[in-house]
């Protein structure tokens, strides 16, 4: 038996909540993506990376690994369910002022493909179809570098003051 590892490193989460609580959605994310700020410990669990944000649309990578293989030999349907809940999420987010915060309370996933370690480096984009007081709702897809579809999904969050979630 052939065994691998890899090690995971992250930042406290707290504390780029605590001052994501005092920025509008949009600021807090690019403060991520500026390193400014700590990415979620869930990016670096799985090695995928904000890479793009503007008002209602949200932009994610991550190359395939033999790590995030099922036992079938193929990447984990989770993989892709996780970068379209994080794009379409952060396309709601975008849109957010200081002091809101929004939690996945639906998630639709359709894979339309398997995904491999020879795939190469995925695309996952969130965009906003619809913002409310309450709730909001987004659609993501996930592509390859030539635009190909490996899955698509649509989200429903649920909109509240930060003050809710303690």
């Amino acid at each position: 038996m052939s065994h691998r590892s890899v090690t995971v490193t992250w930042e406290d989460p707290l504390v780029g909540a605590r001052e994501g609580a005092r920025l509008a959605g949009r600021d807090y994310l690019q403060a991520m993506i500026d390193g400014k700020l700590p990415r979620a410990p869930i990016a670096a669990l799985l090695g995928f990376e904000l890479v793009e944000v503007k008002e209602g649309f949200a932009a994610f990578e991550c190359r395939p690994e033999e790590r995030h293989y099922n036992p079938i030999g193929t990447v984990h349907g989770g993989l892709a369910c996780t970068l379209l809940d994080s794009a379409m999420g952060c396309s709601v987010h975008s849109t957010l002022p200081a002091g809101m915060a929004y939690t996945t309370l639906e998630l639709k996933v359709n894979l339309v493909r398997p995904v491999t370690a020879a795939t190469g480096t995925l695309r996952c984009e969130g965009r906003l179809i619809h913002a409310g007081r309450r709730t909001a709702t987004a659609e993501g897809k996930l592509i390859d570098a030539a635009g190909k579809l490996y899955a698509h999904g649509t989200t429903t969050c649920i909109i509240s003051p930060v003050s809710e979630r303690a």
